[in-house]
């Protein structure tokens, strides 16, 4: 009886046991997560070069923001909006607003889809919260994210983050590549 080429021959398991002897087996009970979350992306502290703040573009609106955000310019393809909500496609870069006020998460924003649009980034994550730390328990930031991605022109798109990406706490954001530098 001939043993197959692809199995290995008695000397070679002979000779893998003898080099594995002294090496200790490793046990743990962790799965692997199903993708490595990016960490918060820091911006570098901003010099004030005219008399405008970042973000005094950006307006209060009286728009009702509902328990998950959802928001499609028209002309933006169902498929490609699919495909963003499922979380098919991975964030590029990642923005925490936890703790800030509305104020400084208005220049953060900014800052943070101006670095994005120089930078050609197609899909972004922010996480705004879910507003449980918030005087009222209602998601202050989460109401003004959805009112200002609404009134950038480079925001196709953007709506509540997978469950495993934050989940209603959190967006992803489709952003247009036409008109950057």
């Amino acid at each position: 009886m001939s043993i197959p080429p692809d199995e290995p021959k008695d000397d070679e398991v002979a000779m893998f046991r003898r080099e594995m002897a002294a090496a200790t087996r490793h046990h743990h009970d962790k799965t692997e997560p199903y993708r490595r979350r990016r960490a918060p992306f820091p911006l570098p502290p901003r010099p004030e070069i005219t008399g405008e703040r970042p973000g005094d573009d950006l307006k209060d609106l009286n728009i009702e923001t509902p328990e998950e955000l959802v928001f499609v310019r028209p002309g933006v393809q169902k498929r490609l909006f699919q495909e963003l909500r499922r979380g098919h496609l991975p964030p590029q870069e990642s923005l925490d607003l936890h703790g800030l006020r509305v104020a400084e998460a208005r220049a953060v924003l900014a800052d943070f889809l101006a670095y994005a649009r120089h930078h050609r980034l197609r899909v972004v994550h922010i996480i705004h919260g879910k507003g449980f730390g918030s005087e009222h328990r209602q998601p202050v930031l989460k109401q003004k994210v959805n009112q200002w991605l609404q009134q950038r022109d480079e925001v196709l798109a953007f709506c509540a983050a997978p469950g495993f990406d934050g989940g209603t706490g959190a967006a992803y954001v489709l952003l247009s590549r036409k008109g950057n530098q």
